[in-house]
């Protein structure tokens, strides 16, 4: 769990009356909802209801609207709505979104975030559907994200990665509880159920600059090379080589974003001898070459017809 790495966009509190409906559109990173007390339901895109209890923990896919609700006893439907206007530039600040006048029925925790594993894999980029999965008030999901609630209200120093850290809590308990289910979203953590693969990730992602191999790769995890290959890719989804390359350059765009190191010196600091190599990574990895670059009118060389086994020699 030392390389997981999760980032914080916005956290909100969602309370919703009988006979009200709280509905989100879309957005480009996963949210995570926590049910604190109550009980209704949840729709996400055009996925069937599913009911919402006490300590319910749901995580939605990216790009996919959704809605909480309860149902009015005394009438035949949810006819109430509120359509709630996230703003994902909230920051440091916490949104509230109610729907009803009456005393809430269902209050949630909320929030959307980015995890990742070894600084390239997306632990969540590819959902296609919503998580759902019950806990219980030992499990001390809700305490921990309204410990998280109560830093950024705060406001003290540290708050940024105080919450962070909640929020990884949280998705570690979630990411044990899927070592040990049958549900059908287990595959999202396969990495972390293969440890011979696992180790040689780790290493990757601890030492993104070494001269890696898939050789070298494959005898850190204790496999034949053709055995290494296989449930690399079958647990993380591409090559070795393809992981390393992706590590490198996120790598790459935090030491950019920095604006402390050139080009050349971080071409070396991510594992690359020769700058041109390090630019038609990026550039495959990007879409483009970095900005020191560009405004000068320089030019990554062209991209290869087939890329080498070993990243990093040119």
């Amino acid at each position: 769990m030392a390389t997981l790495d999760v980032d914080v966009i916005g956290l909100i509190e969602c309370l919703v009356s009988p006979g009200w409906r709280l509905s989100f559109g879309s957005a480009d990173a996963p949210s995570i909802h926590y049910n604190l007390s109550g009980t209704g339901r949840m729709v996400v895109g055009g996925f069937s209801a599913f009911p919402l209890v006490p300590h319910t923990l749901v995580i939605t896919p990216a790009k996919k609207p959704f809605h909480i609700e309860v149902d009015n006893p005394t009438a035949a439907k949810t006819v109430n709505v509120v359509e709630a206007e996230w703003d994902p530039r909230s920051g440091e600040r916490i949104q509230r979104f109610v729907a009803g006048d009456v005393d809430p029925m269902l209050m949630l925790i909320c929030g959307y975030f980015r995890a990742t594993y070894g600084s390239s894999i997306d632990l969540f980029a590819g959902l296609s559907t919503p998580i759902v999965e019950h806990f219980g008030p030992g499990d001390e999901l809700g305490s921990k994200l309204q410990a998280a609630l109560a830093e950024i209200s705060g406001r003290q120093v540290g708050m940024q990665a105080m919450t962070t850290a909640i929020l990884k809590q949280v998705l570690v308990t979630l990411i044990r509880r899927s070592l040990n289910s049958t549900s059908v979203w287990l595959e999202r953590f396969s990495i972390l159920s293969d440890r011979q693969i696992a180790l040689a990730f780790a290493d990757m992602a601890a030492r993104p600059a070494a001269d890696h191999s898939v050789m070298t790769l494959a005898h850190k995890a204790g496999l034949s090379r053709s055995a290494f290959m296989a449930r690399f890719v079958r647990a993380i989804g591409c090559s070795p080589m393809v992981a390393l390359r992706q590590m490198r350059m996120k790598r790459a765009s935090d030491m950019l974003a920095a604006r402390t190191l050139s080009v050349e010196q971080i071409a070396r600091a991510v594992g690359y001898r020769s700058c041109s190599s390090f630019l038609r990574a990026f550039r495959q990895v990007h879409g483009h070459v970095p900005a020191e670059y560009e405004g000068e009118g320089r030019s990554a060389p062209p991209a290869p017809r087939r890329s080498a086994r070993r990243v990093g020699r040119s």
